[in-house]
């Protein structure tokens, strides 16, 4: 029998996905459909990038290594011939293996060393990605000529900025929901423990590298997918979906929208966005006034906009039962 946080997640997860084809349905401007679309594919990088920090404690910087190799992966496979259904598994697989490997390496750096490691890796790729011109098309990218089907459906069919945000918006509710009961697990609460006091843990008998490992490994997968989904988008990849810069804007989104709650990375994905496009209309440097905003809410509020909210929800609890 399923506890009440499950079936209360899961609830929740149908009722997002439900709200998401209300509003593909009601929405008739594809650019806002698009820009809906945008939002939901860094939304999922940055889930990734919030449940490492809030999971393990770690900030990464180099988190575009995951996003931009899947695109790479996919491209190069789908263009040496394999079918498209097989490139994304690959893909996806591929880059689960790796940060596996990887992570049993790195997670055992502390606090700011693992940052400027994560730094020097997704930057090694971007050298590399720009300077192989030969394999990656270099500073020009490569496209991906998507077959006519994927998975049995319509490619075109799919490509349509309803379906398309359709598509993005339900995985991003999957891989939300995923995480949130993750997170509730008896695993959650033992890579929680970890983060706390790695040494108390130890001492307790907890084995502390594969839980961390795990997640990381978690948080690069889903990042991967994010990075997946922006190529079906565009079609194209190119070295500055490997830039530092891209996982610095993810991480921005994390702390703007909360890493302490599930759903915050995914709020701040979408306020990012959507300064982008009110705020970009009339200002030519709205990154600046982004990173005003960034700055007040750590100062006013360091949980993020889901934190401020669950704080007020709480306050305005506390007041009716006052009265």
């Amino acid at each position: 029998m399923m506890k009440p946080s499950t079936i209360k997640s899961l609830g929740l997860g149908v009722g997002l996905v439900g709200l998401g084809v209300v509003f593909a349905l009601s929405v008739s401007s594809s650019m806002v459909l698009s820009l809906a679309t945008q939002a939901s594919i860094f939304a999922i990088f940055a889930l990734g990038v919030g449940v490492l920090l809030r999971q393990n404690g770690m900030v990464s910087f180099g988190h575009a290594a995951f996003y931009g190799v899947a695109g790479y992966a996919v491209a190069l496979l789908v263009g040496k011939g394999f079918s498209a259904e097989a490139a994304l598994l690959i893909s996806v697989l591929g880059m689960a293996v790796f940060a596996a490997l990887l992570g049993l390496s790195i997670v055992r750096v502390p606090g700011i060393a693992f940052g400027m490691l994560t730094l020097a890796i997704g930057q090694m790729f971007f050298q590399l990605a720009s300077t192989s011109r030969g394999l990656t098309g270099g500073a020009d990218g490569m496209y991906v000529d998507w077959p006519a089907t994927l998975f049995g459906f319509s490619v075109n069919s799919l490509l349509k900025q309803d379906n398309l945000f359709i598509l993005c918006w339900t995985l991003l509710v999957i891989l939300a929901t995923l995480v949130s009961l993750i997170v509730a697990s008896r695993f959650g609460h033992i890579t929680a423990a970890i983060r706390d006091n790695e040494e108390r843990a130890r001492f307790i008998g907890i084995k502390t590298l594969l839980p961390r490992v795990a997640i990381f490994t978690l948080s690069a997968t889903i990042t991967s997918i994010a990075g997946l989904l922006s190529v079906f988008h565009t079609g194209f990849i190119s070295p500055e979906s490997l830039h530092w810069s891209v996982s610095g804007s993810a991480l921005m989104m994390v702390i703007v929208g909360g890493y302490r709650n599930t759903w915050g990375p995914a709020i701040g994905a979408m306020v990012f966005f959507l300064t982008r496009d009110l705020v970009g209309d009339y200002a030519q440097h709205w990154l600046a006034i982004f990173g005003v905003a960034l700055i007040v809410v750590i100062v006013f509020s360091p949980e993020g906009i889901s934190g401020l909210v669950q704080r007020l929800r709480r306050s305005s609890r506390t007041i009716k039962s006052g009265v």
